[in-house]
């Protein structure tokens, strides 16, 4: 147990995250507050009850969203109690040490961004962003938001990491009104907890895995597509720079091109299929950058960080001075992930089920009878089981004896269609109608004629967060026009 001096010096607050799901399971982020808990060390034998007023999020933060009651205890209780002028001085002396040194590091910012400024005219567009809003409205460096994360045994490979971070939601944050896009920098436990987020929590949280599997990755800011702002990653080695989209765990490959070489063949462009256009800054939890290259074009980019002429760096103690635990009070905390709770097995069959009557729904409503294939639908895992495994690894293996399989289980004369898809949500209906939508699901579930046989296979894959990838494939099988017995 530790002293009363050393609980004292524990300025870590408790992160309380509000969370509201709706009728159709979507998770929404009410309410992040954070509760200084040293006020116990204060009560009698260490147990107090508190009444919290908590507010909104966004530009709902000042408005309160209603109160909870919480009962702190330290357990085993002091000897004696803290008395509430020592308690008051240590907040007060931890206050203005955090005030200063953020004080300071606005006043280095500043004089930072006027030298950047100075370098080159055209450096007031680029997209070099030193702060980020977090959702209580509160300013942040945005190297604060990336900490190192070890995963423990919940994710073994940076690749796992990467399909782990693209199965968290994605919802970009609106306002009421119409304004251009606007960013929420959520903390990571509010991310985690309503399990979806903007693109920035996504390169966040990628990064800060990365970095604590031994990678030197940092979190991208710049555009995509039609010039719309975006994040990413990116880790330098030392003969290769990757790329990884956080949205969907891709990887690839960045090679530099010389602007004063003669335009590529098409191949060569074939090769560069990153969608990024455009790079402003990139940063991690130790070292921020700016792009000072003539160009901030992605493709003619140069990643040799430590070249003064093409990266305007930040010095690394003035980051390290708001950017080290227990320095600036504010400072975001990254928490540790949290092992999946459910069960795959027990999730698989409950959501199959579910599809199995909706598909027989479905063909009533259209006047067909339905008969399933149980022995096709299990021949269909080997496949979802091999699209997961090419989602992880990059590999695909399996689908030789899968494509042997189903040659052997469909009678001659007769043809086979399947329809794979893969959603982050266990919510069967909304799978179904959204499969729908699809031209070649459509037709497999309406299929009619002569032999018709359906089948369909669910597969949930588990990760840390209870993120989770659901894989469905509807087929049928049925006797081919013309055929004969």
């Amino acid at each position: 147990m530790a002293d009363t001096q050393t609980l004292l010096s524990i300025c870590d607050r408790v992160h309380i995250v509000l969370t509201r799901k709706d009728t159709i399971g979507e998770t929404h982020l009410i309410s992040s507050h954070f509760l200084e808990w040293r006020q116990v060390l204060c009560a009698p034998v260490n147990k107090a009850n508190r009444i919290l007023e908590l507010n909104g999020i966004g530009a709902e933060n000042k408005l309160p969203v209603g109160v909870v009651n919480v009962c702190l205890q330290l357990i085993p209780p002091l000897n004696e109690s803290v008395s509430n002028d020592i308690l008051a001085a240590q907040l007060d002396l931890e206050h203005s040490k955090s005030t200063e040194r953020e004080r300071l590091f606005l006043i280095y910012a500043k004089q930072w961004w006027k030298e950047f400024l100075e370098i080159r005219e055209e450096h007031r567009t680029r997209l070099v962003k030193i702060f980020g809003q977090d959702e209580n409205g509160v300013n942040h460096p945005v190297f604060s938001f990336v900490q190192p994360l070890r995963s423990g045994r919940l994710l073994d490979t940076p690749r796992e990491a990467a399909r782990f971070v693209s199965l968290i939601g994605y919802d970009r944050h609106s306002v009421v009104g119409n304004t251009d896009r606007t960013e929420m920098w959520t903390q990571t436990h509010a991310f985690l907890a309503r399990n979806c987020g903007d693109c920035e929590n996504h390169a966040v949280l990628l990064c800060s895995l990365l970095l604590g599997f031994g990678l030197d990755a940092y979190v991208c800011i710049g555009t995509k597509g039609k010039n719309q702002i975006h994040s990413w990653v990116v880790t330098i080695g030392a003969d290769d720079v990757f790329f990884w989209e956080s949205l969907n765990g891709n990887r690839y490959q960045h090679i530099s091109i010389d602007p004063d070489d003669p335009p590529l063949d098409k191949l060569s462009l074939n090769n560069i299929r990153h969608p990024y256009k455009t790079i402003g800054c990139l940063f991690n939890d130790k070292s921020f950058y700016a792009n000072i290259q003539p160009t901030c074009n992605v493709d003619t980019c140069v990643f040799r960080l430590s070249d003064q002429s093409k990266w305007k760096a930040m010095s690394h103690d003035a980051i390290a001075s708001v950017n080290t635990p227990g320095l600036v009070l504010t400072a975001p905390v990254m928490p540790h992930l949290m092992s999946n709770t459910l069960d795959p097995v027990a999730l698989s069959n409950d959501i199959e089920k579910q599809i199995r009557a909706l598909i027989i729904q479905h063909r009533k409503d259209l006047g067909y009878t339905t008969q399933f294939d149980d022995h096709l639908s299990y021949l269909l895992s080997p496949a979802l089981s091999s699209y997961e495994l090419e989602r992880v690894t990059g590999l695909s293996v399996g689908n030789e004896e899968f494509q042997e399989a189903v040659r052997r289980a469909v009678p001659n004369g007769h043809a086979f269609k399947g329809f794979p898809i893969q959603f982050v949500h266990k919510n069967a209906r909304k799978a179904f109608v959204f499969s729908l939508k699809n031209g070649l699901c459509e037709e497999i579930v309406s299929c009619h004629g002569d032999q018709v046989r359906l089948a369909v296979r669910v597969r949930v894959f588990t990760y840390p967060e209870n993120a989770m990838a659901t894989w469905m494939m509807f087929a049928c099988r049925y006797k081919s026009v013309g055929s004969t017995k």
